[in-house]
Parts: structure tokens; sequence; C-alpha cells
């Protein structure tokens, strides 16, 4: 047994509470099996403080969403000299607004579907939003709530009937829509980590049992399937592995991070999204990618604390 001192932060106050403290539980429990102090801690505005004075070796962030995985703990643990699981501060915050995400893999040549912004003054007249995005997108039409996680503020326009009702709830989660341009492919998700040297585990094919993978089939059992080895030639697999390698690269990821992907009706694939704290609990991908790969859940949790300390 190690004589570090690993903390879990978990819990938080954003809309994913309830699943990052599940992966706070999870993540605590595979620890202690090879540390012998891990300490849980919700973290709070009010138990900010007990960070410092808890003092530890490594920082395990099992936060998810807005204030845990958008640069702002992670600016704070730098600030108090604690090491900490999964990319730095500026790959955090760039990785969690999805807008942002999608112009630096354009830009660095990733592939991702085509995109728009409806800015936040679109609120005045949200048909004419929609319609434009429509007119230069298409149907179906993805719109997604731009800085939020786990498929919450995400929805697939069918038809132009009820758009602007639906962008006025997804305005509810922030200032800015993502409009996307929909793919009717295969769901993929590459598990991807490490910092100089990157190790890119087994890619999942998703299915889910709803119209698409959203909250409910993510953290609900039987509500979706991880298919290991996804369903795809190895030619194919080859170059899913090298965009996703490139992606994390590039958004200047260290540790571990996940890039969702969709493969489009010719088979060419597109990266989506890139989670920085991805799920852990017992439906998560990340660690069902590791244990294709023969790393058990307690190892790959030593694992992320080595790559945070290295």
């Amino acid at each position: 047994m190690r004589n570090e001192t690993i903390l879990v932060l978990m819990g938080g106050e954003s809309t994913e509470r309830e699943v990052s403290l599940r992966s706070g539980k999870a993540v605590a429990d595979a620890l202690r099996q090879r540390f012998e102090k891990v300490v849980e801690l919700d973290l709070t505005r009010e138990s900010l403080g007990k960070i410092a004075e808890m003092a530890p070796d490594c920082a395990f962030i099992a936060l998810h969403g807005k204030g845990g995985e958008d640069g702002t703990v992670q600016g704070l643990l730098e600030w108090m000299g604690i090491p900490y699981t999964g990319p730095g501060t500026l790959a955090s915050a760039l990785c969690l607004d999805k807008m942002m995400t999608k112009k630096v893999l354009t830009l660095s040549g990733v592939p991702t579907p085509e995109f728009l912004c409806i800015p936040h003054e679109a609120q005045k007249d949200p048909q004419a939003a929609v319609d434009n995005a429509i007119r230069v997108l298409g149907l179906p039409l993805v719109l997604k709530a731009n800085c939020q996680g786990s498929s919450i503020g995400v929805a697939i326009l069918r038809e132009r009937a009820g758009a602007a009702e639906v962008l006025s709830e997804l305005f509810t989660y922030g200032d800015q829509i993502l409009a996307e341009k929909f793919l009717s492919g295969t769901e993929l998700t590459v598990p991807v980590m490490g910092n100089s040297k990157l190790l890119v585990l087994p890619p999942i094919e998703i299915t889910s049992s709803g119209k698409f993978y959203d909250y409910a089939s993510k953290y609900t059992p039987g509500g979706s399937r991880h298919i290991i080895p996804a369903r795809i030639s190895p030619e194919v697999e080859k170059r899913v592995k090298s965009i996703a390698a490139k992606a994390y690269s590039e958004t200047g990821c260290r540790g571990l991070a996940r890039v969702d992907m969709m493969l489009d009706e010719k088979g060419e694939p597109f990266v989506i999204e890139i989670n920085t704290s991805p799920g852990m609990t017992e439906t998560s991908l990340f660690p069902d990618a590791a244990r294709a790969a023969g790393i058990s859940f307690p190892e790959l949790c030593e694992t992320l604390v080595d790559l945070a300390m290295e």
C-alpha cells in the first residue's frame, strides 16, 4: 500500500452533481485498494477551504460540468501547488466550451461536423435563429447548450415546428447554443490517457435505447450498450485512434480525456466533443475501455494519480 494522501473531489454544484458523487465514490473505493489514506470531499463554496487544511499529495478530480471541469478548480489547485488528475486549466476550460473546441479542432485539421453559434441575442427572435441554422445546416439539426456535459441541454430538431420553444429552453443553460449538422452513423468514444506519451484505449461503439445517447441512457443501467470491440474495420479503428490522439494533443489535454466521435454514413469519423473529466461510475465508458485493454479499475485510478504527479 502506498502512503500518499489522495483527495477525491466530487459532488460540486453543477447540473451533473449526482453523477459526480457516484463517480467520486467509485474512485475513492478503488484508490483505497492502492493507497492508505484516501479522503472524499464534496466540493462546494463552503468546503473549498478544507483543501488547504487536508494538504493532499494529489487531488483526484471526479467533478463534472461547471465549477469542476471548466478550469476553475484546476486553477485553484495549481495556485495551491497540489497535483491533480486530468487536463490543466486552459485545456479544461477550452474543452467544456463546445464552440471553442470545435474552432480549435477545425484550425488543427481535425474533422468535426459543420456548426454555427446561436448567440444570446437570438432569444429576441428564436424562430428566426433556428430558421437560419436549418438553412445553413439542414434537418435534422443538433442543438447543444454550449457549456454543459452528460448530454444535458441537448436536443435533436427533426422539424421546424416547435423549434423556438426548444431554443428558449436550451438558453436556460447558458448564453450560447451550438447548432451542429446531424450525423446519423455509428457513435463511438475513444478514451485517451497520458502526458507526453499517449495510450489510446479501445474505441467503444455506443447504442442506446432512447432516441439518442442522452442523460438517461448514459446513467440508467440497461439504457445503453457499450460494444467493445467496436464493430468497425481495422483500417477505420486505426484512423479513429489517430484522430482521437490528435484532438487530445491539439487541445492541450494531459492525464486523461474521452474523445466522442461519430462515423457518418460513409464511415468517415468526426469529433463531436472532448470530455476532460469523464464519468467513473459503474456504467461509465472510460473504465469499460480500460478493462478491455486489461487495466483494472484500481490500476486505472492509480495510473491517473501517477500521471498527475509526473
